[in-house]
């Protein structure tokens, strides 16, 4: 149940939410709601990938 959420919510966050790797951010130069949406992202996805 907790993987298929995870799954459901990165398919929807890929659908919603920018790209920073497409807009050739630079994480050490990233303000932080940028730095807070990348662990958002990486959150989602290393839960929905276990």
């Amino acid at each position: 149940m907790k993987k298929y959420f995870f799954k459901v919510l990165a398919q929807i966050n890929k659908a919603i939410l920018p790209s920073l790797s497409k807009r050739r951010v630079d994480l050490t130069k990233a303000s932080k709601l940028q730095l807070a949406l990348f662990g958002w992202r990486v959150y989602v996805t290393k839960n929905a990938l276990d």
